[in-house]
């Protein structure tokens, strides 16, 4: 009898074991999948005025610049986008200035399914935020200008219509534009 009480203990305990380790890669799995969220959250107070955050489609290209990261977020572009827009709503140091692709308003749906849902989610997710549209090859190209000297963040999704990535720069929070515009009309009239 003892030694069966030892065979079960000795069984329950190793699917014990087994339960908790497959529940632990689950886990991991899990945490694992989004490290781009620990990512954004470790290097935002790190950005500032000039640097970029581009939540971009899955085709969209591995730049070489060298202060350009790009993540695989593995994660519904929607999503990304709030999760960024979030969380530069709760920095006191970077606001957004939002860019998208000039070609999204002309992509038809009967060439890419989805867009138009797509389009109407994103303009709902931006709400008031002000927005501009570049076309995408001069998106591109400011970004790898600003990787030369400024660090880039871009956040890959798996996102499968053309012409849908968002990209921020982020702009000092705590002086505005128009401050900037007087600032430096005041020392132009100084320079006289």
């Amino acid at each position: 009898m003892t030694l069966l009480c030892r065979g079960t203990f000795i069984v329950v305990a190793a699917s014990v074991m087994v339960a908790t380790a497959l529940g632990a890669d689950n886990s991991a799995g899990k945490r694992a999948a989004q490290p781009w969220r620990a990512a954004l959250s470790q290097e935002l107070p790190l950005l500032g005025h000039r640097n970029w955050i581009a939540v971009v489609d899955s085709a969209y290209p591995l730049q070489t610049s060298a202060g350009v990261e790009t993540i695989e977020t593995d994660a519904d572009q929607l999503e990304v986008v709030k999760v960024v827009l979030d969380q530069l709503a709760n920095a006191k140091h970077v606001r957004p200035d939002v860019f998208t692709d000039s070609e999204l308003e002309l992509v038809p749906e009967s060439d890419a399914k989805g867009v138009t849902a797509y389009r109407e989610a994103l303009a709902k997710l931006l709400g008031t935020t002000a927005l501009q549209s570049l076309p995408h090859e001069e998106i591109i190209g400011k970004l790898d200008e600003a990787g030369k000297t400024f660090h880039v963040l871009v956040l890959k999704t798996r996102m499968t219509i053309p012409y849908t990535s968002v990209f921020i720069r982020l702009e000092c929070a705590y002086w505005s534009d128009d401050a900037e515009k007087r600032l430096r009309a005041a020392m132009a009239h100084t320079k006289r």
